[in-house]
């Protein structure tokens, strides 16, 4: 097939297409994307692992080693670290991402600040979407919500939640309805870090049936994501399974945090530890749109990670247990056309004419080897300007 490209939208795909062109990229029958997407990343809290490692492992030291480090930083020190990032994304190809910097009294708006100056600054190369997210809770730290609203109204583009960082079950659920009421206020789709756990033995880490039915009365089917959904996984089916259907009657999306949960989870089991994963195949065979996303970049919660789609998809392929061709060619579209639907895009975005041209070519033949190869990315075009070029030069263009 050819592309070809006019005012950073594609105007034709088809064999053979005989055009003038200002440009014209040779790529030789190569694999070709719609670009990758991340719709879950923190890039305030990356690349923070060597500064103070969390050596236990576990989800609780990090939330403690997270809060330190928060009260320290600098603007200059999160934007640098935050460019180190987006430059990976861009060099592994990806166009568009959705990150959740921390809005709280530890940290103040620097992590919402900093990804506003971003979101500009990258603005030719990606599209940065920026959610104001409570990590560390909302009744559990008074002012938050204010912040919430100052962030909202300086331009962040969703609302975030982390509702089982509250004290009670009810704090969780108070936690669950001022996202909404804050999101119906300014109209903004909800995101938000959910069911994160082994089992579901503490309802604050298992409130996925609150938040569907939630999002069923205001009417907010289709705009509300959760990320994680671990403790869905601990169900067993004849539970699992009438939350997996309120989740598909609401038209929640899933993200699920391969790398993150598999490495945090099972921590305390002595023997047969738990994977700690989002049960995705349950979730896909019922009509649920999973995506999955890298989450964190080398800090307390993760201490690995290169912000590269192909790597987490391939992890998530071996411990999802997703390895025929028709399961791999599902995560493929994991990290392209579900999470476009998981961020609102999906209307501008894939290989059509008349979509947004942003597109990633790989160096391998077949789509179908995308996951095996883990091939590099050779050119990446943002709304039909090259970004980034390994065949050439290795340089990628702001």
């Amino acid at each position: 097939m050819d592309l070809a490209i006019a005012n950073g939208r594609f105007t034709a795909v088809r064999p053979d297409i005989a055009v003038d062109a200002t440009r014209v990229i040779e790529a030789g029958g190569r694999a070709a994307l719609g670009g990758f997407l991340e719709p879950h990343i923190h890039l305030d809290k990356a690349l923070l692992e060597q500064r103070m490692p969390n050596r236990s492992g576990t989800l609780s030291e990090a939330i403690r080693i997270t809060g330190t480090l928060k009260a320290r930083q600098q603007r200059e020190d999160v934007l640098d670290r935050s460019r180190q990032v987006l430059d990976m994304a861009i060099r592994n190809g990806v166009v568009a991402l959705r990150a959740q910097p921390d809005v709280d009294p530890i940290q103040g708006l620097i992590g919402v600040e900093t990804a506003l100056v971003l979101a500009d600054e990258y603005r030719n190369a990606l599209d940065l979407q920026i959610v104001a997210f409570p990590q560390e809770g909302i009744l559990k730290a008074p002012g938050t919500l204010a912040m919430m609203e100052r962030a909202l109204a300086m331009g962040a583009h969703v609302v975030g939640g982390c509702p089982y960082n509250e004290r009670t079950w009810e704090d969780t659920q108070s936690h669950v309805d001022e996202c909404f009421r804050l999101a119906q206020r300014y109209d903004r789709p909800i995101d938000l870090h959910a069911d994160f756990a082994d089992d579901t033995s503490d309802r604050r880490f298992a409130a996925a049936a609150y938040i569907a039915q939630k999002t069923i009365d205001t009417g907010y089917q289709g705009r509300v994501t959760l990320g994680h959904m671990t403790s869905l996984g601990a169900l067993p089916p004849d539970q699992a399974g009438p939350v997996i259907d309120l989740l598909r009657r609401a038209e929640v999306n899933i993200v699920t945090i391969p790398a993150t949960d598999t490495y945090l989870g099972g921590r305390k089991d002595p023997s047969s530890p738990r994977r700690g994963l989002t049960p995705v195949a349950a979730l896909r065979n019922a009509g649920v749109n999973v995506t999955y996303a890298s989450n964190n970049i080398r800090n307390a919660f993760t201490p690995f990670g290169k912000v590269d789609p192909l790597q987490i998809g391939n992890l998530l392929a071996h411990v999802a247990q997703l390895g025929s061709p028709d399961d791999q060619a599902y995560v493929l579209r994991m990290a392209t056309v579900n999470a476009a639907r998981a961020m609102g895009i999906a209307d501008r975005y894939g290989l059509e004419a008349g979509k947004q041209a942003d597109l990633v070519i790989l160096d391998t033949d077949r789509v179908a080897n995308a996951l095996l190869d883990l091939p590099p990315r050779l050119w990446v075009v943002k709304r039909g300007k090259v970004v980034f070029e390994a065949k050439y030069e290795a340089k990628i263009y702001k």
